[in-house]
């Protein structure tokens, strides 16, 4: 089954590609040909998720599943949250500059406590209408942000958060135990169970 998962970013490409293994065949936006900056005006993740599927559906009529993905701190209240992309502003994803600010704004509080939050915004089109069948799907994983950035692998957030049971950052656990445990992995998982049974 061919499907488009609304991103160009390669990592998240990578990532989910390796998750979903050959069940089905995952085309970026660079493949069907789409350029735009597809716009994420939503308040929620759901609501920025469900955006970017709706615009390409609608302009290209495929079945596809868009993410919104947020670090979420505690002490912070629930900041970076939907803008942790762009959490130290500008327009690229600056991984570095948005670690720096993070640490700085948490500072010697004693309240680390993280979660990471994917949301993934499914639009699968049955071929025969103009009106998909729209689900959503939620994975969180729990964790706590360190000190100190620790790990050369992963993206985003990686390097300074742990997930709960591991004393490891993502970016020093390695993708392969990443995408077992990720909150991405845990969405997608429900993303496939339910389009093993719809497709």
């Amino acid at each position: 089954m061919k499907i488009v998962f609304a991103t160009n970013n390669k990592n998240k490409l990578a990532e989910i590609r390796n998750i979903l293994g050959g069940h089905f065949d995952i085309v970026s936006l660079k493949d069907i040909g789409c350029d735009t900056d597809i716009p994420e005006t939503g308040n929620t993740l759901e609501e920025n998720a469900m955006q970017k599927a709706r615009y390409i559906f609608d302009n290209y009529g495929l079945s596809v599943f868009a993410d919104d993905t947020g670090l979420e701190v505690e002490a912070l209240g629930g900041a970076p949250g939907i803008y942790s992309a762009r959490y130290a502003g500008g327009e690229g994803h600056d991984s570095e500059a948005n670690m720096a600010k993070l640490l700085h704004e948490l500072g010697e509080n004693n309240n680390r406590k993280a979660r990471f939050r994917t949301v993934i915004a499914l639009l699968l089109s049955d071929g025969n209408t103009q009106k998909p069948t729209e689900k959503l799907f939620e994975g969180i994983v729990n964790g706590s942000i360190i000190k100190e950035k620790r790990g050369g692998e992963g993206f985003g957030y990686d390097p300074i958060f742990t997930p709960e049971g591991y004393d490891k950052t993502f970016a020093e656990l390695g993708l392969d135990i990443k995408n077992r445990i990720s909150h991405r992995a845990k969405a997608v998982e429900k993303l496939v169970e339910y389009l093993s049974k719809n497709s």
